[in-house]
């Protein structure tokens, strides 16, 4: 288990498609934004959901993606809708 995993909302699975698109620790994964990240992980696994994108952009805040503001949610939402 590597930096990314201890991560709220980041398994071992994700951690390793992160380190496999250049995104290796917590400050990669902040520089990247969550948007990025997961249209680098996009490019991998076209399987990459919504939940994801949330998942990231929890993990760059500290909090599970449950907890997002409604605000944050609905603009990853129509980023999401813009490139799936």
């Amino acid at each position: 288990m590597g930096e990314l995993s201890k991560l709220p909302n980041i398994g071992s699975v994700v951690e390793k498609q992160l380190s496999e698109v250049g995104i290796n620790t917590f400050e990669d994964l902040k520089r990247a934004g969550s948007k990025n990240a997961w249209l680098k992980i996009r490019a991998v696994d076209d399987s990459a959901c919504i939940h994801r994108l949330y998942s990231f952009e929890g993990a760059i805040r500290g909090i599970k993606k449950t907890e997002l503001p409604q605000e944050v949610k609905d603009d990853l939402k129509t980023f999401y809708n813009a490139h799936k």
